[in-house]
């Protein structure tokens, strides 16, 4: 992570976005690799991955929540 660059905005509210999108993005190719696993026999690997992609949807769902509250602030 140290190589990664730094965001280029100082903004608590950038980086809520920028995790948001991460974990959105995380749901969709969790399913993709959980099919894979089950295409392989795989089931153990594929509940993982399902189970990873839960922990996502719920991260989104808050993150969601958390940014709609933030905006709303703002914008009274």
């Amino acid at each position: 992570m140290a190589n990664e660059p730094q965001s280029p905005v100082k903004d608590p509210n950038y980086d809520l976005i920028s995790v948001l999108e991460a974990s959105l993005k995380m749901v969709f190719q969790a399913e993709t690799y959980a099919r894979d696993a089950e295409q392989a026999g795989d089931a153990e690997l594929a509940d993982w991955f399902r189970k990873i992609q839960e922990n996502n949807r719920k991260a989104g769902d808050q993150g969601s929540e958390m940014l709609k509250q933030r905006l709303q602030t703002r914008a009274t």
